[in-house]
């Protein structure tokens, strides 16, 4: 007697994909997973377009950093909520089995082939600006190219910064990459608002050299052997660059490693 086969699943979408799971970490914060294309190949801290049907029968597509490592299975995406965002207002309520719309042509400089080699990597980022360092951070290779890695991540309140903790505590069980991780990976998450245990600006803890401090590194950033990269909103990002090349830091491209890269495709407040 032979077993049934399963059902293919339908896609009645163009380049659609499957929700497999969502999570809400706040009333502005959640993530999801989805199916993965089997054609799609990507470097870790790379983006895609993605999004839904729109009203008008056109599709509606934001920039979204892959937070998965490339050898998941699935992708999974971390994503801001606003009321009034063509494109948030609807995404923040799909479920698992509805589908989303997912370009397969990733693309990005948040990624470890754009830096020159080196001894340290820093990822410097504000709110969903973690995403593709929550890529990166569960990626083989980060820790074979790095001897140190560094996560900054600020957020106004405590509850916004869960996502990045939980991530970073399970490293540490992970078959793949929790040897690797042990001693090698620093988390430095802060709050601008909520009084926490460490506060502060990602800029303002650099610049002062509290982080440097408060983890027992060598600082500043020294050209020769630092790497950087940066994700948040515009005026953080040029805020952060002018910090890192007041310390001889240069940017860098996929086509021109340097030592510091910034991504400039990021999900905005109005979307």
């Amino acid at each position: 007697m032979t077993e049934p086969q399963a059902k293919p699943i339908v896609r009645t979408l163009p380049d659609a994909q499957t929700v497999t799971e969502v999570r809400h970490w706040t009333d502005r914060l959640f993530s999801f997973r989805c199916t993965r294309p089997q054609s799609l190949r990507f470097r870790s801290g790379e983006f895609v377009m993605i999004g839904l049907m729109g009203e008008t029968g056109k599709p509606l597509l934001r920039a979204y950093s892959i937070a998965s490592p490339n050898w998941d299975e699935e992708l999974e995406f971390y994503s801001i909520k606003v009321p009034d965002g063509p494109l948030t207002a609807r995404l923040q309520h799909i479920q698992p089995g509805d589908e989303i719309i997912l370009r397969p042509k990733p693309v990005g400089t948040l990624v470890l082939d754009a830096l020159l080699p080196g001894k340290r990597l820093w990822m410097l980022a504000t709110g969903t600006g973690i995403a593709p360092f929550a890529s990166l951070i569960r990626d083989p290779e980060t820790y074979e190219k790095f001897y140190q890695v560094v996560l900054m991540h600020t957020c106004r309140e405590s509850a916004e910064l869960e996502y990045g903790r939980q991530l970073v505590a399970a490293l540490r069980d992970d078959p793949l990459i929790g040897e690797m991780v042990e001693g090698k990976l620093h988390y430095y998450p802060t709050t601008t608002r909520e009084p926490s245990e460490r506060m502060g600006r990602v800029t303002d803890n650099l610049a002062s050299g509290k982080v440097f401090e408060d983890l027992g590194l060598a600082g500043p950033m020294d050209p020769a052997h630092d790497r950087a990269m940066i994700c948040g909103s515009l005026a953080f990002n040029i805020d952060v660059k002018a910090i890192l090349e007041g310390w001889g830091l240069n940017e860098g491209a996929n086509s021109d490693p340097q030592e510091y890269v910034v991504e400039k495709a990021f999900v905005g407040d109005g979307i």
